[in-house]
């Protein structure tokens, strides 16, 4: 053999080994959120008399966790963003549904820009891998590197938000596909019935575009149980109809991966009931700290950062140790209120422990049923119409979250026990066969 038929030979080697590692095939895998999912609602559903099939499937053929610890704050945008990076928030820097913003500059926005995530998510991960991606509606998804984008974004409440997530979505795509369905649910709404319109996008999706990893996300259940309370007659019939959903969206991965289908279920929080709210900027404004005019905030020295039942305490000047010392005996009075709700405060090192707020100088946390309110007039408790929440510190029991998983190679009826939300993310890296190198949690199939 000369020379130049032996390099010949060895580029067509070359060239047929790089074609054959394109053509590995990995089975579709698909994460459906279900915003404020708590694990009983699948777990004790005869104790509830729930009819949720599709959801007791993934018990029965799959592997599930009894409860998955959340992260600081128990909020849907922070916990989904841990979702796809498998940090904290500190490290993924979503902090909050919304950023910090104590003169309301922002108009009420949220952290919508997949720009302001720090770490690697597993989209990215997939795409250096050559693997294709479709998102409907995950939250923080306006300008991420995924081939086929619905973004989840809203700001007027009207049919100009659809313009909007059309204009931020993958370019033509939603376009195309309300062709074939219909149109797309308007920018700010989460009602099961939007929901429905979701899951037939999610359907469309698997169908024509293929995907190997698609996120996406159903709040109908989040919004029901705001309003009505978890456990609420509500609630139950709101899971009842997104059970359905969910078994759509696996029927479609299941045949785009001819019965090979890896499909996750997780949620970012658990839920609380409601009646009180402790409006802690009221009782800072009380203590000099806080200066308003004209019903808003004119100066502050300390100001929350509130997030359901948690609130970020930050300082304007991080050596102010005379607000310090204020904030310290505003606590410690509230603590001694039994009507006040105050559960916990946490201070800087040991507040940064937490893995959220990263500039807070305190983490406050109530107790279950009391939200911390943004009120600035007194008074600093106050009742509040019978409801439902979450952000509550993540210690507490009643924000755990859920992860359920089925498909191809996972062990049917394993219980997982308690795991780390950061775990999801390096879990299903491992079944996609990529890698999060920084994430801080592990592949919980591989233990």
């Amino acid at each position: 053999m000369s020379r130049i038929q032996f390099f010949c030979l060895l580029l067509i080697l070359t060239l047929s080994l790089s074609a054959s590692a394109q053509r590995r095939i990995v089975p579709p895998v698909v994460l459906i959120s279900i915003d404020g999912l708590k694990p009983d609602y699948v777990l004790e559903a005869d104790r509830q008399k729930l009819k949720i099939p599709n959801l007791r499937r993934f018990v029965k053929e799959g592997a599930f966790a009894s409860t998955v610890t959340g992260i600081t704050p128990t909020v849907t945008y922070p916990s989904h963003t841990t979702l796809v990076t498998g940090v904290s928030p500190a490290k993924h820097g979503i902090y909050a549904n919304t950023p910090f913003d104590p003169f309301s500059k922002n108009q009420g926005g949220w952290y919508w820009y997949a720009e302001d995530i720090r770490v690697p998510t597993l989209w990215d991960v997939c795409a250096q891998a050559g693997l294709k991606t479709a998102s409907v509606d995950w939250p923080v998804t306006v300008g991420a590197k995924i081939d086929f984008n619905i973004a989840q974004i809203w700001r007027a409440a009207t049919p100009d938000d659809r313009k909007l997530i059309r204009a931020l979505s993958t370019p033509g795509l939603l376009t195309e596909a309300e062709k074939a369905i219909g149109n797309y649910p308007e920018g700010y709404d989460y009602t099961v019935e939007a929901d429905k319109y979701r899951a037939a996008f999610n359907v469309y999706l698997l169908e024509k575009k293929r995907p190997t990893f698609l996120t996406t996300y159903f709040a109908g259940l989040d919004e029901v149980q705001h309003a009505h309370g978890p456990d609420s007659r509500e609630a139950y019939a709101a899971l009842e109809e997104i059970d359905a959903l969910v078994g759509k969206v696996r029927a479609a991965a299941e045949k785009l991966g001819n019965g090979k289908a890896v499909v996750a279920v997780a949620s970012d929080h658990g839920f609380s009931p409601l009646n009180k709210s402790l409006n802690l900027n009221a009782a800072f404004r009380e203590a000099g700290l806080i200066e308003v005019e004209a019903g808003k905030v004119k100066s502050w020295r300390a100001i929350t950062w509130n997030s359901g039942g948690t609130a970020a305490v930050m300082l304007k000047d991080k050596n102010d140790e005379d607000a310090r010392l204020k904030i310290r005996q505003v606590l410690r009075h509230l603590a001694g209120d039994p009507d006040s709700g105050l559960f916990k405060w946490y201070e800087d090192d040991i507040a940064q422990k937490l893995g959220g707020f990263p500039d807070a100088a305190f983490v406050v946390g109530t107790k279950p049923g009391t939200y911390i309110g943004g009120g600035l007039e007194p008074p600093v408790i106050r009742n509040l119409k019978p409801s439902g929440g979450h952000g509550f510190l993540a210690e507490l029991n009643v924000m755990d979250s859920s992860f359920f998983i089925v498909g191809a190679g996972i062990q049917a009826g394993k219980n997982l026990g308690r795991i780390d939300m950061r775990d999801i993310a390096p879990t299903l890296a491992g079944l996609l066969g990529v890698k999060l190198p920084m994430a801080e949690g592990r592949d919980q199939l591989k233990r």
